[in-house]
């Protein structure tokens, strides 16, 4: 009898019935708790500021094209086609299991919850506390009850912490309708998941591809680069995207993070991979989870994309509280370097 108690299913080439993993490559998050403590209290983590001010943007209601405002960390508001849509939403002062400790964040959200417009829908890419914020679903799903699409097994965590929410969940690949005429294709992803220490591995973690009429946005999710395989699988199936949203931060040290994590430069290979027309840099600058700056994603960004020969205003690093319309330039076609 499986022990996994988010999800029961069977097994696949990433679902062996009890944990999922990365096919083909070693298993993310399997570090002792000694290479932890060892890595916690070596002091290599860099000082990051205890706060960066904001100027927090306040949305238009809809949007007929594609806008994308940053919130924080991978928190996105997407408003695409009149539909909005909110990307691993965190509002909470901390990304933890435990209210007063666990990593805090130096800026505040972007938009101020109250000024939020309707959520149609949430994404969701996996269940680490940096992405998944019971709370925050809560206050959501009280005020707008959007339609929550996630990996496998999430769902549970979900429905567990959200009364009455509404969850679909799905493998990699699975379509989700998340309003009229906009889905999400769930895409595979180098990481892993987990909420407490014994539950490692037993709900999936994925992207989200948004396909809408006014172009296709997708949100990467956390993940390595691996074998880079993934990455062309995206391409072949769903095609060359209008905008991606690739992290770019919580990457050193990298003994560690490599199977988890890309680094900027890595973050760049995924972009040329895919083909996107255009790019915004996540997963930085927020909460600190790593030992780099806190200012090293967005310089180095900067630096592989000018060794890479790509106009820097193509791929650029979100700033908190700053809307990026982002559909493609005239005249270009998608995917053209």
């Amino acid at each position: 009898m499986t022990r996994n108690r988010y999800y029961q299913g069977p097994p696949s080439d990433h679902f062996d019935g009890e944990r999922f993993s990365n096919p083909g490559l070693p298993p993310a998050g399997n570090l002792s708790l000694g290479a932890v403590l060892k890595w916690r209290l070596s002091g290599s983590a860099a000082r990051w500021p205890r706060s960066v001010p904001v100027d927090t943007a306040r949305p238009d209601a809809r949007v007929a094209g594609i806008r994308v405002t940053m919130v924080g960390h991978a928190s996105l508001l997407v408003q695409a086609a009149g539909v909005n849509i909110l990307t691993d939403p965190v509002w909470s002062p901390r990304v933890s299991p435990f209210r007063h400790i666990g990593p805090k964040r130096v800026t505040a959200p972007g938009i101020a919850f109250d000024d939020l417009p309707p959520i149609d829908a949430v994404v969701l890419s996996h269940g680490h506390y940096d992405h998944l914020d019971i709370d925050t679903l809560r206050r959501l799903h009280a005020r707008d009850a959007p339609l929550m699409a996630m990996p496998l097994g999430n769902d549970t965590i979900v429905r567990q912490g959200v009364a009455g929410a509404r969850c679909v969940a799905g493998d990699w690949w699975a379509r989700i309708a998340l309003a009229e005429g906009v889905t999400s294709t769930l895409t595979p992803a180098c990481h892993w998941s987990n909420r407490w220490p014994g539950d490692a591995r037993m709900m999936l973690w994925a992207g989200h591809w948004l396909d809408s009429p006014a172009g296709s946005v997708w949100f990467v999710g956390d993940t390595g680069y691996g074998d880079g395989r993934i990455f062309a699988q995206v391409r072949d199936r769903l095609g060359a995207p209008d905008v991606a949203l690739i992290p770019i931060g919580a990457y050193e040290p990298r003994a560690l993070m490599t199977a988890q994590h890309v680094d900027p430069a890595e973050a760049v290979r995924i972009f040329r991979d895919v083909g996107a027309a255009r790019a915004l840099g996540i997963h930085w600058g927020t909460f600190q989870l790593t030992d780099e700056p806190r200012e090293a994603p967005r310089d180095d960004l900067a630096h592989a994309l000018a060794a890479d020969g790509i106009p820097a205003q193509r791929f650029v690093a979100a700033e908190v509280g700053h809307a990026y319309d982002l559909a493609p330039p005239p005249g270009t076609p998608p995917g053209t370097l």
